[in-house]
Parts: structure tokens; sequence; C-alpha cells
């Protein structure tokens, strides 16, 4: 009686492992070709907004990879996941230095090693939350990702997708907040102050910088100097 009982929730178990795979397989294949409406992030803003009686606001416009300036693109990628190109979305290095910095740091702020594809995973695929479950999906949304898109289409999604700004979302959205313009005209320092508000981007306003992130954008500056170029 209970090898048959063992036997029947394996053969529903064994489905509903399969579904679940077959699912999100083709919302990953999907999103390869076709842009992603919203995000849980996107939604959860709007929630609150209702519920503090704010008016609804976000600003989202998505543009091609082509219409974003190589300035942003390099800036990310310098400031948020240098080994973006070379890594297949866990970066490993990244995830040791960080243990050791957060060891010593003990009790301050923690380091992450979090890598674009990662980040782009949770907002377009999980929810905004910490926990080993979301960790976890975290981790096999990464590996489906990485073995799927392109780099050029993992960056292209991250910078149309992240959080900007209260109610900014996307690279377009950003630069036409803070500095009246297309993002595809970015200089290399308003790229800088746009990334480095990343963190934090409901307290850190761009187009109005303060010296913290100031120091942060000089800080990008010289980490852009360094890569020079990303070839994607």
């Amino acid at each position: 009686m209970i090898k048959r009982w063992i036997i029947s929730v394996w053969k529903y178990l064994r489905w509903l492992i399969l579904g679940f795979f077959v699912f999100t397989f083709c919302g990953v294949v999907t999103f390869a070709i076709f842009r992603p409406p919203s995000t849980f992030l996107m939604m959860k803003r709007a929630g609150e907004q209702i519920t503090g009686d704010k008016e609804v606001r976000i600003i989202h416009k998505w543009v091609s990879i082509k219409n974003i300036s190589p300035n942003l693109v390099l800036a990310a990628i310098a400031a948020e996941d240098n080994n973006f190109v070379s890594h297949f979305g866990i970066d490993f290095d990244a995830i040791k230095k960080a243990q050791k910095y957060n060891e010593r740091k003990k009790g301050k702020k923690i380091r992450g090693a979090s890598t674009i594809t990662q980040q782009t995973c949770k907002n377009v695929f999980l929810w905004p939350s910490r926990s080993y479950i979301r960790k976890g999906l975290e981790v096999y949304f990464t590996f489906l990702v990485e073995t799927v898109w392109t780099k050029k289409r993992i960056i292209e999604v991250y910078l149309n997708m992240i959080e900007m700004g209260d109610g900014i979302y996307g690279a377009e959205a950003a630069a036409r907040t803070y500095f009246h313009k297309p993002a595809k005209n970015l200089t290399k320092r308003e790229a800088a102050l746009i990334v480095a508000a990343f963190p934090n981007p409901r307290k850190y306003n761009p187009g109005k910088p303060s010296p913290y992130l100031l120091r942060k954008q000089q800080k990008i500056l010289l980490l852009m100097k360094h890569i020079e170029k990303v070839n994607l």
C-alpha cells in the first residue's frame, strides 16, 4: 500500500517537474524574442502607490540596444559585473571576494555578488524578496537564460527593465527624465551617474547628484577606463 502510494506521488511529481521546466523554458525562449511587458517590481511599486493613496507612476519605454548609448552599457558592466562577457551567469570569483569582504566588514553594509544576468532574471521572472527558494530559482533561470539568450540580449533586457528612479524604469525613461535626451545620446558622465544610483534609485537623483553620487560617478568612470570597450 505504501509502495503504491509512493509510486503514485512520484508519477505526479515527475509530471509537475516536467511541466515546470517546459513552462519556464518557453518563457525564457519567448523573452529572447519578444520584450517583457512588465516586471513583478513594477506591479509591486504600483500597488504601493495605490495603497499609499498616490498617483500610479510608471514611466517606461522599451528601446533596442542600438538605441542605448554604449557608454551606459559600459558603465553598467564596469560597476555591476565587470566579468559579464566571460562568465556563464554566475561569477564565482566575485562571490569569493564578496564573502571575504563581508567577513572583514562584519556588521556593516553587505556586498553582493549578483551578476547582470542574475539581476535580469530576478527582475523579469521572479519576485523582489530575499529567500532561499527565490535564490534557487534565480540560479536556475540564470543558467537557462545564459543558454538561450545572447549577452547582447541580456544587457538589452537588463537596461530596459531595471528600476532607475521612483516610477522610472529602463534607460530611455531615465535618460529623458534626468537629462532630457534619448538614451542613445548619453555621455560617459551621464551614464556613470545613472549607474551610480542603481543600488537605491528611488533615493538618489542622477539629474541632481549629491556629493555621494558624484564620488561614485568618479569611481565608475575609472572602472570604465580600465574596461575601455565591450564587444557583445
